[in-house]
């Protein structure tokens, strides 16, 4: 019979659903006010007061949803492996449930990373979709967001569906660093990094305090969705008992 590993005595209120649920409640509305700030300075900073890029011209613009999109569709996926990892290894139920709930946001982020991205290389690139290494790996972190909500679907047993979804979550996490490094390690399309890189970001400050408010509202949207559907799974969890 196996035993789950000791948690730590910090985890102890965090991984009491209802103390969760409080918490959290707490938090949701100032959180929602603040993201929806956040998303209507970013938008309009961005979309209508940026200078235009002196290549792409307007079209650049569509930066400002793709790659804070494409930047939490990574992270998410990040949050969902360690949370289920710690639901695996500490048996915490909150940790599963906050997995659970990263998967549909994240898989939303990469949907729309994907979309926005096409729109953005036709006109630059000639093409909607070309099988690059980037391009590739973000298809495939799809594939693993839809795997893993379709196998705790397919799995009754809720505590077996969380364990055998967080196995598969924590597999899935090669693919991060290969999505990241892509266009280092191989020929790509797609341009290197221009803001998570040693030394200065190579980006007009123009350009670029925009894109950070909505990569902190991408952030904060991402958190307000995952604590919503917490919430859910609390009350669903609690039902079913």
């Amino acid at each position: 019979m196996t035993h789950a590993v000791p948690v730590p005595h910090s985890f102890y209120r965090l991984a009491s659903p209802h103390y969760f649920y409080e918490q959290s409640g707490r938090l949701l509305p100032w959180l929602a006010a603040v993201t929806l700030v956040l998303f209507l300075t970013g938008l309009v900073w961005g979309l209508a007061f940026a200078p235009a890029d002196y290549q792409q011209g307007n079209g650049f613009r569509i930066m400002y949803v793709h790659v804070p999109a494409a930047v939490f569709s990574m992270s998410v996926y990040v949050a969902m492996a360690v949370a289920g990892g710690i639901g695996l290894i500490w048996r915490l139920k909150v940790a599963a449930m906050v997995a659970r709930s990263c998967a549909p946001i994240g898989a939303a982020f990469t949907f729309l990373a994907l979309v926005t991205g096409s729109l953005w290389g036709k006109p630059m690139w000639g093409a909607w979709w070309v099988w690059d290494a980037r391009l590739t790996s973000e298809l495939i972190l799809l594939f693993l967001y839809l795997g893993y909500m379709a196998l705790q679907e397919a799995i009754e047993e809720r505590d077996t569906a969380d364990r055998a979804s967080a196995v598969l979550a924590l597999v899935g996490l090669i693919n991060i660093p290969i999505i990241h490094y892509s266009v280092e390690w191989w020929y790509t399309l797609h341009q290197g990094a221009t803001i998570l890189k040693l030394g200065r970001p190579s980006i007009a400050p123009a350009m670029l305090w925009p894109l950070l408010v909505m990569l902190a509202a991408y952030g904060l949207l991402a958190l307000l969705v995952v604590l919503l559907r917490t919430r859910n799974e609390v009350l669903e969890r609690k039902l079913n008992i």
